[in-house]
């Protein structure tokens, strides 16, 4: 199956070794070096994976990240960044970013992340079509098709996303750590920062709400995230 990478990047002198690089890995890759064309270049057909700068020419690389969220994109999304202030890195992980990397990197390493990113996010073909679903209320997590219900209502959620859910939801009611979190969605050798997670948690606890989910995601202080029924559910 084709992968197909968009690498948002505005210098001439990261972008075609990148490219070159994703290229020779098999990828199927495209290049932009504007915001409002990588928003555009999304919204317009498939993606698997976008590697995005942050300091593009025209709008900034969180609110393309934010953009290609709200319009319904689903794909990875890593953030490339020269910024040194871990704000930055944790608002673009607010806005839907799965990962990041601070410039300069070793190719190798985004190739890795990359990989994994990928790995996570690949499609499952549902075992049977949408209209044979069963009926039932309540929230319900397809493992095998990676789609989220409540009551007759899809959730759209990122790989991240979803991969904490089925976590979650696979123990309910009892405590997930965000080391375990760390460790089984993203990257068993992860060294960076837990506030990746809490952002997770927090986009898809937000996204559950909005739905009307039968659920809440619990934070339980310095350790981590419970799924719980709520009252009356």
């Amino acid at each position: 199956m084709t992968t197909h990478v968009l690498v948002v990047e505005d210098d001439d002198k990261i972008a075609p070794p990148l490219v070159r690089t994703l290229e020779r890995e098999g990828y199927v890759v495209e290049w932009v070096s504007e915001g409002l064309a990588a928003v555009e270049r999304i919204a317009s057909g498939p993606l698997d994976l976008v590697l995005l700068d942050l300091g593009l020419p025209d709008i900034d690389g969180l609110d393309v990240c934010r953009r290609a969220r709200e319009g319904g994109y689903q794909g990875g999304i890593i953030i490339l960044t020269a910024r040194d202030g871990e704000l930055d890195r944790v608002v673009g992980l607010d806005v839907g970013a799965d990962d990041y990397l601070a410039k300069p990197f070793g190719l190798a390493e985004l190739l890795a992340r990359a990989r994994a990113l990928l790995r996570r996010s690949a499609p499952v073909e549902a075992a049977a079509p949408l209209a044979a679903a069963p009926a039932t209320s309540g929230l319900r997590v397809d493992v095998a098709a990676r789609r989220i219900w409540v009551d007759d209502a899809e959730v759209a959620v990122t790989s991240k996303e979803f991969d904490v859910l089925v976590l979650l939801d696979e123990v309910r009611g009892a405590v997930v750590t965000r080391e375990r979190l760390t460790s089984e969605v993203w990257d068993e050798n992860w060294f960076g920062s837990t506030k990746m997670v809490d952002a997770a948690v927090g986009r898809l606890r937000q996204k559950l709400e909005d739905a009307g989910a039968p659920v809440h995601i619990a934070n339980v202080r310095g350790v981590g995230f419970r799924l719980e029924d709520q009252p009356g559910a």
